[in-house]
């Protein structure tokens, strides 16, 4: 942010700086050349003059010393011609240029007709710029000679580029004025503000241990500091209060629900017969109500804490929990299969793996009709590794599989025994990891869960397909 508030200010002063500096530049340029045109004007005006005089009192021979003289003195080249544009006198190579025939030449040709000319042109022999100004020399209505005075750009052009450079030399000094004052005025704006940065980042990992400092910056930034800095502390306590609960109630939950099953189970040696199923029934949901109380206190959990995802082991995580649930599908006479290449590390909240694994196991044992099916597969998707959870039980229709996340959501053909938290718990692990789960329906009937998860530093190679069997184990599960 320093960064750009500093090269947002440079360009607006280089912008202005520009606008400014190089009309200047061009309008300085302008004028040397005009004050070089008037003073050139003016003595070539003089000098006609007395070449007309020399020429009208048949002094022709003085012409080129006067010429001489005043080249001389001003440092141009002079050229007059007669009243035939045949020269006179040239002070650059009189020897050679004296009787040529410059009536054709356009500026002499002019000023033999009493028309002023000047411009700029390129001298051959040395390859300079000149401006030249050619004036007739006239008395009365008759024009007698024509005098060419052509004074090098040389000086004029070393002028105009020190102008040049003092104004780029100007303007960086400017722009280092103001990208120190700049960057000084960008730290003080940013400070607080990369302040507040560091705070959020601690927030959101849980705890604020360093607040923004509400003095630095701007009244603005101040006073969004400690507006941040107040929010940030009553959501603490909210979080704390709220963890606080959760500690509390499953502590206390947990004592009557066990005291309530005991005096349940102690009714048992004195009922009838027929009340049995009545508190079998009692006991069940006494049983459930456990669950869901550990579940919604596991979600708590989750959710008040900002759990930071660590690499983790997909393979073994698998291995383990396919051994543990091979032996209770095998009490159901259900096969388990797991296949796939081996998927390596990936991101998972500690202990998340597990609870994904569990909860989508128990709720395909759940639907899994004896001598069917369920296929813990894993796959390299293209966003990551991929985990399939695949049953052959009934499956879930569209809208089912939509709202299948809702808390306490359950469909009516699910067996009592469910919370309706254990797929929610699963999005919740999922999501914390950085991965997402969905529902699909499985080739040939049942249902498919796909969890898309995030790759880690690992290493992955080829596994075989597998079929387990073994002793009875019965995880908890929601």
């Amino acid at each position: 942010m320093t960064r750009r508030l500093l090269l947002s200010y440079l360009s607006l002063i280089l912008l202005v700086l520009l606008a400014l500096e190089v009309p200047f530049g061009y309008v300085y340029a302008r004028g040397e050349l005009s004050r070089l045109s008037h003073a050139v004007g003016q003595g070539a005006a003089g000098l006609s003059e007395l070449c007309e005089d020399k020429i009208e009192h048949s002094r022709t021979a003085d012409i080129p010393a006067l010429a001489r003289s005043y080249a001389r003195s001003t440092g141009s080249r002079v050229v007059v011609t007669d009243r035939d544009g045949v020269v006179l006198t040239d002070t650059r190579t009189t020897a050679l240029s004296a009787g040529q025939d410059w009536s054709a030449r356009p500026d002499i040709a002019a000023a033999l007709h009493s028309r002023p000319a000047s411009g700029t042109v390129r001298d051959t022999t040395t390859g300079a710029e000149a401006f030249y100004t050619t004036v007739p020399g006239t008395s009365g209505d008759t024009v007698r000679c024509a005098v060419r005075v052509a004074y090098p750009l040389t000086a004029l052009n070393e002028r105009v580029h020190h102008a040049w450079v003092a104004l780029a030399g100007a303007g960086l000094g400017v722009l280092a004025a103001v990208a120190m004052i700049g960057f000084a005025l960008a730290r003080w704006i940013t400070r607080p503000v990369r302040a507040l940065e560091h705070a959020t980042a601690q927030l959101a990992e849980g705890r604020l241990t360093d607040p923004p400092d509400t003095s630095l910056g701007p009244p603005e930034l101040r006073r969004l500091a400690a507006s941040f800095t107040h929010t940030a502390a009553r959501l603490q306590h909210l979080l704390r209060a709220q963890e606080a609960f959760a500690s509390e109630a499953s502590h206390q939950l947990k004592t009557p629900l066990t005291a309530l099953r005991l005096r349940l189970e102690n009714f048992e040696p004195h009922l009838h017969p027929r009340a049995r199923p009545g508190l079998d029934a009692a006991l069940g949901e006494v049983e459930r109500l456990s669950r869901m109380v550990q579940g919604l206190l596991a979600l708590a959990r989750l959710e008040n804490s900002a759990t930071t995802p660590e690499s983790a082991d997909l393979d073994a995580v698998v291995a383990d929990r396919a051994a543990m649930w091979a032996a209770f599908a095998a009490e159901q006479d259900v096969d388990f299969l797991v296949t796939g290449p081996d998927a390596g590390h990936v991101w998972a909240v500690p202990g998340g793996l597990e609870q994904i694994i569990d909860n989508l196991l128990s709720n395909a044992l759940r639907v899994s009709p004896p001598g069917s099916l369920i296929t813990l597969a894993r796959a390299h998707g293209p966003h990551g590794p991929e985990l399939h959870v695949i049953d052959q039980g009934p499956g879930m229709t569209e809208t089912a599989r939509r709202r299948a996340f809702d808390r306490f959501w359950r469909a009516c053909d699910t067996p009592d025994d469910g919370t309706g938290l254990g797929l929610t718990m699963v999005q919740q692990f999922t999501r914390a990891a950085g991965g997402e789960v969905t529902l699909h329906p499985a080739p040939g009937g049942g249902l498919a869960a796909v969890v898309r998860l995030r790759q880690s530093p690992g290493s992955a190679d080829q596994r075989t397909p597998m079929t387990l069997r073994g002793a009875a184990f019965r995880p908890w599960v929601s």
